[in-house]
């Protein structure tokens, strides 16, 4: 097992490290275990509250050693709309149901769910199921902590 206790948000890979793709709610654990097939596992004991971001590299005692974090495309719903006022709707109605959001000036994004789908698909509102990296905002009390 490998313990990795601390980051740098800006850095170069040690000599010694790789890159790990984690999805949106594995970036935000502070705390867990990672499992990887023939390889040691990694332990990550960072501060509460940490939320890890594409780019920053994780270390443990090692100097040689480090793990550079990636987004994992993962299963998503892409809203896009023609009319501006829509994305600004679809964005009302999935903040008041609280749920994690990625937004843009062009599209917002939200981990699949076939309810919520259902639900803009009601309100006229296009939604598009895809594969790729998700990097929901953080909210009011969300930091990157150091």
């Amino acid at each position: 097992m490998i313990i990795l206790h601390r980051f740098d948000s800006e850095g170069t890979l040690p000599p010694k490290g790789f890159i790990l793709p984690l999805t949106a709610e594995a970036r935000r654990r502070s705390r867990q275990r990672i499992e990887r097939p023939d390889q040691p596992s990694l332990d990550l004991r960072l501060p509460r509250g940490t939320v890890l971001r594409e780019g920053d590299i994780l270390r443990g005692d090692d100097p040689d050693f480090g793990v550079k974090i990636t987004a994992q495309p993962e299963a998503v719903m892409t809203v896009t709309a023609q009319i501006p006022l829509d994305l600004l709707r679809a964005a009302y109605h999935l903040g008041n149901r609280h749920v994690a959001l990625e937004i843009t000036p062009h599209y917002l994004r939200f981990s699949a769910d076939s309810v919520l789908e259902r639900m803009l698909r009601n309100l006229g509102i296009e939604v598009i199921s895809e594969t790729r990296p998700f990097y929901p905002e953080l909210g009011a009390y969300g930091h990157h902590a150091h």
